[in-house]
């Protein structure tokens, strides 16, 4: 079996669920993480070095103490390959790559192609990393066209949507009452003032209604004051982090997922959100904007709702409707839930990713 090193920035995020789920590739997986470049080796020090690799240190000159750690660290785990989470990660350990001669795929997730200042600050590093990796994994397909502006070589691509957590599938709401449900961070991206924007303007339709805001984040403050400003606070929950089953329970007792997501002042943009992929694996119709790879995977009046960015008005109406209309949540729901089965699972996802890296690994030897 081939030895497969993940680089990422975290640990474990409890927002990257996506990358926890890369530890199941099909490989001998050593996850290395750290920041802003990966300096520690999940459950092992990388510190102890053979003396043989410490003899080598000599011959590093220009490294940095770090990179020699990862060299030593990688040549010691016996690594074939190297999947980097994020763009900037690769970018930034691309000279150690290059030293072993790793074969590289890239993983791509949404604010390494998207921030302004970012993509200036790592434009050369950037189209070196295109040059080297042997494939770039984007997750929509705006993604897909900002990375090939950007200098990367349309047959390197590889579009790859995340998959929901299959326990999602096991889902069913009931379809009634009229609470709506939100998860996720509580950022600029993310737009949480704007579904409670939306909301207010649902409930002087509708006051009967109810919305429930899982997450947390720098927003989390603004929003809870925004609640009290609108004076609604009675009729909107923020819940926290919470864990995987107990966002499942309220799913299943929520008539539709809400998500107003826009690009942020500084560029930043979504990849797929994947509770957005998770709450159509849950049977839950999705109202939600027209942002990144968000309409790859909700089809407007087909297992959603979607409406332009910052138009909290057309949110409102489309919350409105999923209240109104007898039927429309499980013709929607029931229709996501089977389109995410088809297309979006994270079987077919960790499938093509292992394909990327095989492809990669033979094309090195």
């Amino acid at each position: 079996m081939h030895t497969l090193a993940i680089f990422s920035p975290n640990q474990n995020a409890y927002s990257e669920t996506f990358i926890q789920a890369h530890k199941n590739l099909p490989f001998n997986v050593k996850y290395y993480y750290g920041d802003l470049y990966p300096s520690f080796l999940e459950g092992k020090s990388m510190m102890n070095l053979p003396l043989r690799l410490r003899a080598e240190k000599k011959m590093l000159k220009g490294f940095s103490a770090a990179e020699k750690k990862l060299i030593f660290s990688l040549k010691n785990e016996g690594v074939d390959a190297v999947l980097a989470e994020y763009g900037t990660t690769g970018a930034d350990t691309l000279a150690v790559l290059r030293y072993l001669k790793l074969p590289l795929v890239v993983h791509f997730h949404g604010a390494d192609a998207s921030i302004y200042d970012l993509l200036e600050l790592y434009k050369g590093k950037y189209k070196a990393l295109f040059k080297y990796a042997s494939s770039v994994i984007v997750v929509s397909s705006k993604m897909k066209n900002d990375l090939i502006r950007l200098g990367c070589p349309k047959e390197k691509l590889v579009m790859n949507p995340y998959g929901p957590n299959p326990v999602f599938f096991d889902i069913m709401p009931g379809y009634k009452g009229s609470q709506f449900i939100s998860v996720g961070r509580f950022v600029e991206k993310k737009a949480p003032h704007l579904t409670i924007m939306s909301f207010n303007e649902v409930l002087e339709t509708n006051n009967s209604t109810k919305l429930i805001m899982i997450g947390d984040g720098p927003l989390l403050p603004v929003c809870k004051d925004l609640a009290k400003a609108l004076n609604i606070s009675d009729k909107i929950e923020f819940f926290g982090v919470q864990p995987p089953e107990t966002i499942r329970k309220i799913m299943e007792e929520s008539i539709a997922f809400v998500q107003h997501s826009v690009i942020g002042s500084n560029g930043d943009s979504e990849g797929t959100p994947v509770a957005v992929l998770e709450a159509q694996a849950a049977g839950l119709p999705v109202i939600a904007t027209n942002h990144a790879g968000i309409p790859d995977v909700v089809l407007h009046e087909k297992s959603g709702l979607l409406c332009d960015e910052r138009d909290t008005n057309g949110m409102a109406s489309n919350m409105l409707r999923i209240l109104r209309e007898d039927g429309l949540a499980k013709r929607l729901g029931l229709a996501g839930k089977q389109r995410v089965k088809e297309h979006f699972t994270m079987e077919k996802h960790l499938g093509i990713l292992e394909t990327a890296i095989n492809k990669a690994i033979a094309e090195r030897v």
